[in-house]
């Protein structure tokens, strides 16, 4: 979940932060008082992004070992490292809160409805929120690809992934798999996802295109991925649409639509590479090298 920060205030966890936000939300966001749905991830410039884990693959749908006091949740075999890939030439805005704005306020506005809907979600399906903060989309798709269907709700916050794994509990949402992913990847299993949502959290991807890699290697053939974001600049809670068409068709992704949700705000929605047409990271880095996807 987002708000913006520079060139405002920053946000913190001990001061809540209002974001005027068109149809979908126009609501402030408290901490961790109104538990309401969604990840809100932090937004402030921030720096390159974080060196990345070394991993040992597994085979295809096994689950790692949870440490102590993460048996709630699991991750699946680790795709390539982020070092495997360029970094981008923009910034990117930091994780704070685990919601975006009040559940009231986004089912007033039929906000989940409008994502499930563009992205033709339907019972028996296998779908991923990547940054799912704490489970607004996670309960909505459950309840939409029912329980012949399969929901991964995945964050790296394991604050986020308690909150998440306590409300799949409570809810008995049997149908949902808690998953503990990396910043440069969601560590979702292979080939298995027909649509991945990204909700007010792209802007805080620092490695964007070996999350974008590995995350399709998730996705079987003719899977799609929708985006919800604000136009802003990406150090201020949002990614301009130009941005991130560049930045995903780097990785092999064909826009399908963009549709806008209220001012500033849009749903872009994605196709996912074939597996023999996903790029090589050595072919992603000789694009970025060359100088696409430059924020201006």
């Amino acid at each position: 979940m987002r708000g913006r920060s520079s060139p405002f205030d920053r946000p913190t966890r001990d001061r809540p932060l209002t974001v005027r936000f068109p149809r979908l939300l126009a609501v402030a966001l408290s901490g961790a008082a109104a538990m309401g749905p969604m990840t809100l991830a932090a937004c402030g410039a921030s720096q390159p992004a974080p060196q990345a884990r070394g991993a040992a693959d597994r085979a295809k749908g096994s689950d790692s070992v949870a440490a102590p006091g993460e048996a709630q949740w699991t991750s699946f075999p680790r795709g390539l490292p982020a070092d495997s890939f360029p970094p981008p030439s923009r910034r990117f805005s930091q994780i704070v809160a685990p919601r975006w704005s009040d559940e009231i306020a986004r089912d007033a506005a039929n906000e989940a409805e409008i994502v499930m809907d563009a992205l033709q979600l339907k019972p028996g399906m296998r779908v991923a929120d990547v940054g799912a903060g704490d489970g607004y989309y996670v309960l909505r798709m459950s309840q939409r690809v029912g329980a012949t269907g399969r929901v991964y709700g995945e964050d790296i916050v394991p604050e986020y992934l308690e909150m998440l794994a306590n409300r799949v509990n409570e809810g008995g949402l049997a149908n949902v798999t808690v998953v503990r992913g990396d910043p440069h990847d969601p560590r979702l299993p292979l080939d298995s996802v027909d649509a991945a949502i990204m909700i007010h959290m792209y802007h805080e991807v620092s490695d964007p295109y070996a999350l974008l890699w590995n995350l399709a290697r998730s996705l079987k053939a003719g899977a799609t991925v929708g985006i919800l974001d604000t136009s802003f600049p990406t150090d201020q809670h949002g990614t301009p649409p130009g941005l991130l068409r560049c930045e995903l068709g780097v990785v092999g992704f064909t826009p399908v639509r963009s549709l806008g949700t209220g001012a500033n705000e849009y749903l872009a929605i994605f196709r996912a590479p074939a597996r023999d047409s996903l790029p090589s990271p050595s072919a992603i880095r000789s694009r970025v090298a060359g100088g696409a996807c430059q924020q201006r």
